[in-house]
C-alpha cells in the first residue's frame, strides 16, 4: 500500500498517479485480478526515490545549517576567551589549582 499521496510532494510522479487511478477506475475486476500491479509498482518505485531524494536535501542542508551553527558558536567563544580559548585553558588551570589546593 502507498502512503497517501500528495501531487504538490511527489509532483514528479503525478503522471504514474494518474496511471493508477485510471486503471482502478476502468474495472473493478482488473484491480483485483492484479492487472494494474505494474502502474502500483512504478508508482512505489519513484514515491521510493522521491522520498530518498529528498531525504538527502535535507541532510545536506541539516549540514550546512550546523556547520553555520558551529563557525558561530566558535566566533562566540572566540571573542569570549580569545584565540584558541586561551583564557578559557587558563581559567580551567587555574581552577584545577584551587581544587588541588583544598583537597590538600
Amino acid at each position: 500500500m502507498h502512503p497517501q499521496l500528495d501531487k504538490n510532494r511527489f509532483d514528479t510522479c503525478e503522471k504514474l498517479m494518474d496511471a493508477l487511478e485510471e486503471c482502478h477506475r476502468q474495472e473493478f475486476m482488473k484491480s483485483v485480478l492484479g492487472m494494474c500491479n505494474f502502474e502500483k509498482d512504478e508508482l512505489t518505485k519513484c514515491l521510493h526515490y522521491t522520498r530518498i531524494n529528498d531525504a538527502a536535501e535535507r541532510i545536506e542542508k541539516s549540514k550546512i545549517r550546523q556547520k553555520k551553527f558551529a563557525e558561530m558558536r566558535k566566533r562566540a567563544d572566540e571573542e569570549t576567551y580569545g584565540k584558541n580559548n586561551y583564557l578559557k585553558k587558563m581559567i580551567e588551570k587555574e581552577a584545577e589549582k584551587k581544587l588541588q589546593e583544598q583537597q590538600k
